[in-house]
């Protein structure tokens, strides 16, 4: 059954991209950190109870914390409160030690081929985390006049879209066959609420079906327009403040819209923007940082290039 959301995805769908994304991401991230490097380390002693397993391969209490801990705070509290979303990455997880198992047991991580990328992977890890220590930014950096200067410099990329506060009623439509009566269901609490819009989040926790929003009473807080569902974007551009949508069809169901507040475009304040202001600008000064480190490495030996055997190599 399709999630009944008012969003087009874009939540669950990060959330989804993260929990694959960091099983499967080669040579980085937490994950790929953790992936064993030889045969015994493919069922190592359990340090914990298992969350998940298949056939040998387990998944223990401390390597979930570890995933966890490497995620930002947000993300994290999003993901542990996304079962689906967990669960996907659990089962990722055990595929791939199950299929790393069936290498080792070929002897696959001898292959010369396999050496070759091995090395190279192992190269980069420590380039990165060496340049990484010798690039690190002052901890007082930036200054708050220099968070002042860059906030005024970029100011006209601080503005934020229109927001819009909708509530839903959702009703899923889970066989073609009763999409009829679920519409007039629907009809009948979008007549309801619109006869009392107080009640609105009344009727949203007693008969909505999207369990994100229906224990809030339908709220699902403030957003642009443009992550919405196309047809609820469509009708919510068309309420004003307080009012109550017809109902609305999508391909998961049916909705009934209402609309509790809105805040025009703006631009963000420099407090808002801190933070990410700050991350950015640190990031900034460290790749300068790492650059100059480079060019120095150039600088302390004679640089030659043999054209000749370069243009052989190059046949």
């Amino acid at each position: 059954m399709k999630k009944p959301t008012l969003l087009v995805g874009a939540g669950a769908l990060a959330l989804l991209v993260v929990a694959v994304g960091l099983s499967l991401r080669p040579g980085t991230g937490p994950v790929a950190a953790q992936q064993p490097l030889n045969p015994h380390a493919l069922n190592p002693q359990p340090s914990g109870p298992a969350v998940a397993r298949l056939g040998n391969q387990q998944i223990d209490v401390p390597e979930l914390h570890s995933v966890l801990a490497s995620l930002p705070a947000e993300t994290r509290e999003q993901l542990r409160g996304n079962r689906g979303a967990l669960e996907t990455w659990l089962r990722s997880r055990l595929a791939q030690k199950a299929v790393l198992e069936q290498a080792d047991a070929q002897g696959w991580r001898q292959r010369p081929e396999v050496e070759q990328q091995t090395r190279a992977a192992t190269e980069q890890i420590v380039f990165r985390d060496y340049m990484l220590s010798v690039s690190q930014v002052p901890a007082d950096y930036p200054s708050a006049a220099e968070l002042q200067q860059a906030y005024d410099n970029g100011k006209a990329q601080w503005m934020t879209p229109p927001l819009y506060r909708v509530s839903q009623i959702f009703l899923a439509v889970n066989d073609p066959l009763n999409t009829d009566a679920v519409r007039r269901q629907a009809q009948e609490l979008s007549r309801k609420a619109q006869v009392a819009p107080g009640e609105f989040a009344a009727l949203a926790t007693q008969y909505s079906q999207d369990p994100g929003t229906a224990q809030q009473g339908g709220d699902s807080g403030l957003q642009p327009l443009q992550q919405l569902l196309p047809p609820v974007r469509e009708a919510v551009a068309r309420l004003k403040v307080g009012a109550v949508s017809d109902v609305v069809q999508s391909a998961a169901g049916f909705h009934v819209l209402k609309l509790t507040a809105q805040q025009p475009a703006r631009t963000a304040t420099l407090d808002e923007l801190r933070g990410r202001l700050t991350e950015a600008l640190r990031a900034q000064r460290q790749e300068q940082i790492a650059k100059a480190y480079l060019e120095g490495m150039l600088n302390t030996a004679t640089l030659s290039i043999d054209g000749a055997e370069l243009n052989k190599a190059l046949e």
